[in-house]
């Protein structure tokens, strides 16, 4: 193992956007004056967006960098062979005060095909919500193309959408194809696959400042979207103190949640991958052999592949746990 590596914090990368609000500073301690931050990533590796890390002898790296040096020995062998000096995930918080637009994201063949990029597989962890706040997932049962293209020409596509009322810890699974949107009043978690590619549909009308509206994409978005109404979006599952529960589980990524009052020791020998620590709510302190760390809500952690024991720590604090 490399005497380097040791678990990595980055400077969160924050994005100001026409819906953002103020929470990602008051609930989860982001560093801006801004009223407008959206988004902050976590960990990326999006071109132009690279994550620095934040502190330690690695300080002021980019994430990339890191992976050319230190390849399997950060990330894990099988994943480094298939994504080589690409990281595979990209990790976010978002602060909704406004709608967010109605949107979907291309599968991997079609992302290939059109911006040879990977696609977009996502899921959401609600963090917070205001009373009667949601998402937008999927359209109404029965909805067809037909209803879609007029609602468009219309101005009625909001008629056509699902409306899912939200509360902390509700989980959803965003697949390709699938219209969504975040609702005004909630913060979640987002784990997805690195790319940046989203088929705007509709955008409630908004203009800028100086009244021009945004882009809309409603012809690419055609080929990729999911017609099909279906109930599989929202995880069921029921949390396990001290212990892991699993919310979601493909080919991109594998979340668990770790609600903890107590020590954890955690074997990752076995585990051909990084691991992602989201901090959610409480403090959690994180030791392993090449250093330790403490996590407030809405901090996130990465430990390297070739880190094989950790330990967790907390009198109340929950996690959200990512690998490959």
């Amino acid at each position: 193992m490399s005497k380097d590596l040791y678990p990595l914090k980055f400077k969160p990368i924050l994005k100001e956007k026409i819906w953002g609000g103020s929470k990602l500073n008051t609930f989860l301690h982001k560093d801006s004056d801004s009223n407008q931050v959206g988004e902050s990533w976590e960990i990326s590796d999006v071109e132009g967006d690279f994550s620095i890390v934040a502190k330690g002898d690695l300080q002021g790296k980019t994430l990339r960098s890191l992976i050319e040096q230190y390849q399997s020995e950060l990330v894990g062998k099988s994943i480094y062979e298939h994504f080589q000096n690409k990281f595979p995930l990209l990790i976010k918080f978002i602060d909704a005060k406004e709608n967010l637009s109605v949107q979907l994201h291309p599968d991997d063949v079609l992302a290939k095909k059109r911006h040879n990029s990977f696609g977009k597989t996502e899921m959401w962890y609600i963090m917070q919500a205001d009373e009667g706040c949601g998402i937008i997932v999927g359209f109404k049962d029965g909805v067809s193309v037909e209803d879609y293209e007029n609602s468009l020409k219309n101005n009625s596509i909001e008629d056509l959408l699902n409306f899912e009322e939200v509360n902390p810890g509700d989980t959803f699974f965003i697949k390709p194809g699938l219209i969504h949107a975040i609702g005004k009043g909630v913060v979640l978690a987002e784990i997805q696959q690195t790319s940046d590619i989203t088929y705007r549909v509709y955008d409630y009308n908004r203009t800028d400042d100086e009244g021009n509206s945004r882009q809309l994409h409603t012809e690419e978005a055609k080929e990729a979207i999911d017609f099909e109404a279906n109930d599989e979006y929202k995880i069921d599952y029921t949390s396990k103190e001290n212990n892991k529960t699993s919310l979601v589980e493909n080919q991109y990524f594998k979340t668990k949640q770790i609600k903890l009052s107590q020590e954890l020791t955690l074997d990752y020998s076995s585990t051909d991958s990084f691991v992602i620590y989201m901090n959610i709510e409480g403090d959690t302190k994180v030791s392993t052999e090449r250093g330790d760390e403490v996590l407030k809500a809405g901090e996130t952690l990465l430990i390297p592949a070739c880190i094989d024991e950790v330990k967790i720590t907390s009198n109340n604090s929950t996690l959200l746990e990512v690998t490959i």
